[in-house]
């Protein structure tokens, strides 16, 4: 008896520390790589230069627009989802899914990437459906977010190859040739190449080790939920729908170029290079990009003669002004849309109690 104990207590005492491992492996290095990017990137900034050129460099007014064109990408990006959840049964309202895009963000905020487990959580509660069908949608919705930063990508580094030369090659070449011929280009494209065909490998392995049969389950699932875009019904208002969305997050970042004097004539294509390199940027895994972000749009400005290339020490302080004050904005609206999201949802929820909101499940739609 006391043998069994002692194993028992084991075991509980292994489970306790795989769990907070776990969390530490989600949550922390996110916001341990936050704080050090963060720290990094103020501790080579100009603070005073910073605050003058905010003072003396910057209209404000450019910041309405922007503003309302991110709250229309939260709410294409709510109705592109309903598209996938109309596909598995489940029809929540326009103005809960628009509170879990809210929500998500804000969620994001404090615990990367946990916001859209959250939001598929919310709405399978909500909704009375299966948690795993609804997550199944949301990996499909970010998917092809994935495929979309991808292809803008590859359009970018063609369009934009004399400048990304400088990013491939830093031994001083004037920008005139091609990226095709620097050798760091073909090096990533090998290196993609190899991934590509590990990952092929992977899916089509008759392996039975552990780690193989996950990561083949995970990459099955992954096609499953992307494979059911070009199935469902409403597919080409799912394209219209990623459309408005990329085209809101880029105009968000192209009307924030005219507040500043030292990025107002950069162009179009200037706009999209900082555009891509954010994008990539918000990959790391970091608390609303904080870090990665930043160091994305300063060195990109950089590319188009905001401040010295390679980026030097300390940034420069209108490159930087720049990369905080559009972070800070958005960071500012993510929060109020979230506390909004919140209130919201819980007088949302009061209502399906009272019986003023009807909610009609999987089961019922199947039954009519």
């Amino acid at each position: 008896m006391q043998v069994t104990k002692q194993i028992s207590k084991i075991i509980k005492t292994k489970i306790a520390v795989k769990k907070v491992i776990s969390a530490l492996l989600k949550y922390g290095i996110p916001i341990a790589i936050s704080v050090g990017l963060a720290w990094f990137l103020s501790k080579n900034v100009n603070w005073g230069a910073i605050n003058d050129s905010l003072r003396n460099d910057v209209n404000y007014w450019w910041f309405l627009p922007v503003i309302v064109v991110s709250v229309l990408s939260h709410i294409f990006r709510a109705l592109r989802w309903r598209l996938q959840l109309r596909a598995i049964d489940v029809h929540p309202s326009t103005s809960a899914l628009v509170n879990s895009i809210f929500g998500t963000y804000f969620v994001n905020l404090l615990f990367p990437r946990l916001g859209e487990v959250w939001r598929s959580g919310y709405i399978a509660n909500r909704e009375k459906a299966s948690f795993t069908q609804v997550l199944g949608s949301m990996v499909g919705d970010r998917l092809s977010d994935t495929v979309t930063v991808a292809l803008l990508t590859l359009f970018t580094f063609f369009i934009a190859q004399d400048k990304f030369v400088k990013f491939f090659d830093q031994r001083g070449d004037d920008g005139s040739g091609s990226m095709f011929t620097s050798w760091v280009f073909w090096l990533l494209v090998a290196l993609g190449v190899l991934g590509v065909l590990t990952l092929v490998w992977i899916f089509r392995s008759k392996s039975e080790n552990k780690i193989i049969a996950k990561l083949r389950l995970m990459l099955r699932n992954l096609w499953d939920g992307l494979a059911a875009i070009g199935k469902m019904d409403g597919k080409w208002m799912f394209l219209l729908y990623t459309v408005l969305i990329w085209g809101c997050y880029f105009l968000q970042l192209y009307l924030a170029s005219f507040a500043f004097s030292c990025t107002k004539d950069l162009g179009i294509v200037a706009i999209l290079v900082l555009f891509v390199l954010s994008s990539i940027g918000m990959a790391v895994p970091s608390n609303g990009g904080l870090g990665p972000w930043q160091f994305a749009i300063i060195f990109g400005l950089t590319l188009y003669g905001v401040g010295a290339f390679p980026p030097s020490t300390p940034y420069d302080p209108q490159a930087s002004a720049f990369a905080w004050l559009v972070w800070g904005v958005q960071t500012c609206l993510l929060i109020v849309l979230g506390i909004y999201a919140f209130i919201s949802m819980a007088i949302d929820r009061k209502r399906i109690a009272q019986g003023k909101t009807v909610i009609k499940t999987q089961s019922q739609s199947m039954k009519l």
